[in-house]
């Protein structure tokens, strides 16, 4: 049989018995013409007895097709065999016979090939499904198992169409085999909390433990104007609708299907009440007829009087069913021309109104005359209250999604000081109500004192060049392997001198990676290399494995070999993130301690700025204890996010080191948001050489050395002034006692930056704690001992 091929609790044989058996009783009943009848089936049926016993050869049911339609015919009468759509079939089978006209001549227009199937019968869903069956009619429990079947057919035209399957099963009987086992409520309980485990299923009741002898009556109704309305709603609703590419596509063949038309076309178009004028609705592949790739359109340019009216007025539908002849009054004048130009020669507008409002206008379109007409257009009743609830909520997301990019891109404002842009926005409105000119002043505090720090990876180009380097180097030799293969096999002279390039570009970055290397090297593989793969690919069996091989190892976003640097990004990243997340989750506490000005960004490191002062903290009255607190804390912050770094580095794929520098400033200066940046700069002049010293200071040498000022494994704090300096050492001293530094401090004099000198630096050794509970701790240089072990 067809289908025994599927593992199926219920082992199908196609029998007409228990049909039979009715006609039994017919036969010596009272009705003397049910009894002639009955007697007539009976004896066409005698001299097949399979038809009675059962038969699982599905061959059977075309050699017995005559006899089988006669005993049937009482269940499919001859008079409706033109408008039922119905059959007979095998539950959870594939297989369909006696077929009425109707349904023949709908599975006939799908096309020669086209078979029949039950959407959404996976396997394995389809045996629990049976197994509910067997728990309900065999075993007695009442389990809610019943849900739609449908089958998805198209027409002639293509047009998808869509039939509810309501099933008969009065001439079927279920009977165990000598497979059967015994069912307990605790069973049916395991069974219900796993109900996607099939393995359990199949475990309690186990294949082809029942038998299903008979057969069912499929009765077939035509529900696609039902199902096209839900399909709509459900993809209306879908809240990411406007970033899917098949949106459009998808709803167009739903609209098809609802309209019974194969080539309708629809788009959308935004209504602007200020300028009375049409929009795009921005979305991939969301057009609009009326537009036709403008940007905007005055509506009384896309319409005429008639569809003004209808659409912007009277929030009515407006519709053409022949567009050659609506042009006959309306020549030269859009929509028609708009229409006429695209080749639509029907069509509907539908107005999208919310609470007396217009919102926009639904386009539907068909290259057909009359298949679009004011008739049909009060199918869209029915549709037309999701696309106005679907279009409000995409208006609404739009609107904070304009919002949401107006405070990233405009006023990236941090909490301290929302207060104030708070106070000017005020005011800005005030004045606007008052009729004045309004002006959004200058955000500016003055009298704050700055802290800057950083936390940066150590050697980060040297590093990402290696990786840059290798990756070539490997790539290239990759790439010289299959050449030398090529040529061993045909051996033209363009491959020669080809494995001759390679060879150079190789020998050009094994010493050093120049700053024009990568790019050339990327270039001469994309455009002299791929052709060359790409051609010998399809001409050569043998060459396509290799260059198949060659290409599993290439990354498809760089289209280049990408480990090295992959593992230098993912490292990078893990490091900032890391380092990011304790700073944010620790500024919190900071914030409840004092309120000020914090903002951090990510690098090949993170660093952070801060502000402190009266200026920002508002109500609060500020105090120079605020701001020694906050230095002490920065200072203890920054050596956990190196404790945090250096738990993390075993993990990384490149065991990047980090090197920290805190910068003091020892006077208080002004600090003022500029809109064109979207960030705090410092203010005036000299403030500004607080900013130079920030860009150039982790770049600088200890005086008179060509030592690094910054160095792995030590926090490096910067200072001009010596009240700073003791007040920093009394820090270190005092987090020397809490376990985060050793007694290795040193003082060191900076050499002199361009524009800037007299500074000096304290570098004090970190402890770095591979328990934060245990006592013990150790220093970098332990550390890397430990890791290179």
């Amino acid at each position: 049989m067809e289908g025994n091929e599927k593992i199926m609790p219920l082992k199908p044989i196609i029998s007409f018995d228990k049909l039979l058996k009715k006609y039994d009783a017919l036969k010596t009943g009272d009705d003397k013409l049910l009894a002639k009848r009955a007697k007539e089936i009976l004896e066409a049926q005698e001299p097949f007895p399979e038809l009675r016993d059962g038969f699982e050869d599905v061959s059977l049911l075309d050699t017995h097709r005559e006899v089988i339609s006669l005993i049937l015919q009482d269940v499919f009468s001859p008079l409706l065999s033109d408008n039922e759509i119905k059959a007979a079939a095998l539950p959870y089978y594939n297989i369909l016979f006696n077929t009425t006209n109707r349904f023949q001549e709908i599975i006939n227009d799908a096309g020669p090939d086209f078979v029949p199937v039950i959407r959404n019968q996976e396997i394995g869903i389809d045996y629990i499904l049976a197994c509910i069956v067997i728990l309900n009619f065999h075993y007695g429990y009442q389990l809610d198992f019943r849900r739609p079947f449908f089958y998805d057919i198209p027409d002639a035209s293509g047009v998808m169409k869509h039939y509810r399957i309501l099933y008969n099963a009065d001439f079927l009987e279920i009977i165990p085999t000598d497979k059967v086992k015994e069912i307990s409520q605790n069973d049916v309980d395991e069974l219900l909390d796993h109900p996607n485990d099939v393995a359990l299923w199949m475990d309690k009741i186990p294949p082809d433990s029942f038998i299903t002898k008979g057969f069912v009556i499929s009765n077939m109704f035509d529900v696609t104007s039902e199902h096209t309305i839900s399909e709509m709603k459900s993809k209306l609703i879908s809240s990411d609708k406007r970033g899917s590419t098949n949106f459009v596509s998808e709803l167009q063949d739903t609209f098809s299907s609802f309209f019974r038309v194969p080539d309708i076309k629809i788009g959308f178009v935004n209504y602007d009440p200020k300028d009375d004028q049409f929009q795009p609705v921005y979305g991939k592949d969301i057009g609009s007829i009326i537009l036709n790739g403008s940007e905007v359109k005055s509506c009384g340019k896309a319409l005429c009087q008639k569809s003004y009216a209808k659409l912007i007025k009277e929030h009515t539908y407006f519709t053409i069913s022949d567009v050659t002849k609506y042009g006959e009054e309306f020549n030269l004048i859009d929509p028609y021309k708009s229409l006429k130009k695209q080749g639509y020669k029907s069509a509907i507008f539908a107005p999208i109104a919310f609470n007396g409002e217009l919102l926009g206008v639904l386009e539907v379109v068909s290259t057909t005359k009359n298949v679009l007409n004011g008739v049909n257009a009060k199918k869209l009743d029915d549709v037309m209250p999701y696309i106005v609830a679907a279009v409000v909520r995409s208006k609404t997301e739009e609107e904070n999604l304009i919002d949401a990019v107006i405070q990233n891109e405009c006023t990236s404002v941090h909490s301290s000081v929302y207060w104030k842009f708070q106070e000017e926005a005020k005011s800005f409105i005030k004045d606007q109500l008052e009729g004045k000119q309004p002006s959004f002043k200058e955000i500016v505090f003055n009298n704050v004192f700055p802290l800057y720090g950083q936390i940066d990876i150590k050697d980060s180009s040297k590093a990402r060049n290696n990786a840059i380097q290798r990756d070539l180097m490997i790539q290239l030799s990759m790439i010289y392997d299959v050449l030398k293969q090529v040529y061993a096999k045909n051996r033209l002279p363009i491959y020669e001198e080809l494995m001759f390039r390679v060879n150079n570009h190789l020998e050009s970055i094994k010493e050093m990676l120049y700053t024009n290397s990568e790019q050339a090297i990327f270039e001469f593989v994309k455009d002299e290399i791929t052709p060359i793969f790409s051609h010998l690919k399809k001409t050569d069996p043998e060459l396509d494995k290799l260059i198949l091989s060659y290409r599993s190892k290439i990354d498809m976003g760089t289209d280049s070999y990408y480990d090295h640097r992959r593992n230098y990004d993912e490292s990078v990243m893990l490091i900032n993130k890391k380092l990011a997340t304790v700073i944010d989750s620790k500024q919190e506490e900071a914030q409840a301690m004092f309120p000020h000005y914090f903002e951090r960004y990510k690098t090949d490191g993170v660093e952070h700025n801060m502000y402190i002062g009266d200026a920002i903290s508002g109500k609060k009255d500020f105090a120079p204890l605020y701001l020694h607190n906050l230095r002490l804390w920065q200072l203890q912050v920054m050596c956990d996010m190196e404790n945090e770094h250096y738990g993390l580095k075993p993990q990384l794929s490149v065991p990047l080191d980090t090197a920290s520098l805190i910068l003091v400033h020892n006077t208080s200066l002004s600090i003022r948001f500029r809109m064109d940046e979207k960030q705090f700069d410092v203010d005036g002049t000299y403030n500004a050489r607080y900013e130079v010293i920030k860009k150039r200071i982790d770049k600088s040498f200890v005086k008179g050395t060509d030592e690094r000022l910054t160095q792995a494994g030590k926090m490096t704090i910067v200072y001009s002034q010596k009240k700073d300096e003791l007040e920093y050492l009394r820090y270190i001293k005092f987090l020397k006692y809490k376990g985060y530094f050793t007694d290795n401090v040193e003082i060191v004099e900076l050499e002199g930056l361009q524009g800037v000198s007299g500074l000096k630096a304290i570098r004090a050794e970190i402890l770095y704690k591979t328990d934060r509970s245990a006592k013990k701790t150790y220093t970098y240089q332990d550390l890397i001992n430990t890791l290179k072990e």
